[in-house]
């Protein structure tokens, strides 16, 4: 197990509005990660410069111009030992980042031969870089739809849930502290532009304790790469509001009215935290990493609750899980429940091509879903119920590599 000063020196530290450093420090030989910059798709400019514009769509179906943020540097995360004589790639959402980096060091102790090298650029790209089989497997917190599974190129993919975890609405207001409440119509009139001021009716009625604080304009922000944890979010919106699921839907990656774009959870949370009247969306581990307040969202069953692990495993509670995993659980009825949350999968494709990566990788998630869970609550994410940890097991162990079991 890793000491506390180990474990401290894994956490995202930011550097300014958008950075994204993941220091992963201390392998079992005591070897530092190495972290390399990963290509980024697609670029914008440095914070210096202007900003470019992007073309989005407005709440009334035409188009609207926002701005998008610089983007961060996308540190791979390397994690192993050098000595290791298999690596394993991947790529894909940053919303679990925290938990996959600890991960890879513990197990780099369990197994010394394995070395993990991860890039975190956003939900989307993992996606693509699946399908295109130029990773061993992909991070994704949007379940892929039938069409993006038409087109990979290796074959049946696999859905693995790894862990759930919360989508939280922070905000920067100063002097204000965490537990502003909305309900998920407030939200979405944010995101459409309805409400630009936090001084609207809409929140003063739902915050009177909070109204010395409620001053200003509400500086939107959003994500501008494909990302699952927009899914989530958006998903969300879609169920609670009939405008927004009209003008602008859910998805990684959707036109939207108003707002600031910023890369990762990470920019996002940079983003907010450097502006004053900042409102912005991020998984929950990034919000408590860097002190950032959030809200109290309103469920289904009425109620405002705190995006606790506790709150996050109910959503899950009495939702019907296909038999390929991939599933929704946002806006959950159940009592205690808090309603913007979801899985994050790990992609793999069943039948593995190269049979030492296979059982490596097989491996790997059979421990990440077992003893890795115990992991989970420490970094705001909640475990896997032991209903999904059979489920899972079942998956793992379809893995084929050559006709044989990957997983032994």
């Amino acid at each position: 197990m890793l000491t506390q000063e180990e474990d401290n020196k894994m956490r995202f530290r930011m550097i300014g509005a958008v950075g994204l450093v993941a220091t992963v420090l201390l392998s079992a030989c005591g070897e530092a990660a190495t972290p390399t910059t990963a290509p980024v798709a697609t670029a914008t400019t440095s914070a210096a410069s202007t900003a470019p514009t992007a073309t989005t769509g407005s709440a009334a179906g035409g188009t609207a111009t926002a701005p998008v943020a610089a983007a961060p540097t996308a540190t791979t995360i390397v994690v192993g030992n050098a000595g290791a004589s298999l690596l394993i790639n991947g790529a894909g959402a940053t919303f679990p980042v925290p938990i996959y980096t600890k991960w890879f060091a513990e197990y780099s102790n369990v197994d010394k031969d394995v070395r993990f090298n991860y890039q975190p650029i956003g939900s989307g790209a993992g996606i693509q870089q699946i399908q295109n089989q130029t990773v061993d497997f992909g991070g994704s917190d949007a379940p892929m739809t039938d069409a993006q599974l038409q087109q990979a190129k290796g074959g049946e993919l696999f859905h693995i849930p790894t862990v759930s975890g919360a989508v939280v609405a922070i905000y920067n207001l100063p002097g204000a502290s965490k537990g502003l409440k909305l309900d998920g119509e407030t939200l979405a009139n944010i995101y459409l532009g309805n409400i630009t001021t936090w001084d609207d009716p809409a929140i003063v009625s739902q915050n009177s304790d909070m109204a010395a604080y409620l001053k200003g304009d509400i500086a939107v922000t959003e994500r501008s790469d494909g990302s699952g944890t927009t899914n989530i979010f958006t998903s969300y919106l879609s169920a609670v509001s009939p405008e927004w699921k009209s003008s602008v839907g859910s998805g990684t990656a959707v036109k939207w009215p108003v707002g600031l774009g910023a890369r990762g959870n990470a920019g996002v949370a940079g983003l907010v935290q450097q502006t004053p009247g900042g409102f912005g969306y991020v998984e929950l581990a990034y919000a408590k990493q860097n002190n950032l307040p959030y809200a109290f969202m309103k469920n289904g069953a009425g109620e405002f609750t705190e995006p606790t692990i506790e709150a996050t495993a109910l959503a899950a509670e009495g939702v019907t899980i296909p038999d390929d995993l991939r599933v929704t659980i946002v806006n959950s009825s159940t009592a205690g429940s808090y309603p913007i949350a979801g899985f994050t999968y790990i992609l793999v494709y069943k039948m593995q091509m190269d049979p030492a990566k296979g059982t490596g990788l097989a491996n790997f998630l059979w421990w990440a879903t077992h003893d890795g869970e115990t992991l989970a609550k420490s970094l705001d994410y909640a475990p896997l119920s032991a209903d999904m940890t059979q489920r899972v097991e079942a998956k793992i162990q379809a893995l084929d590599c050559g006709g044989s079991p990957c997983y032994k």
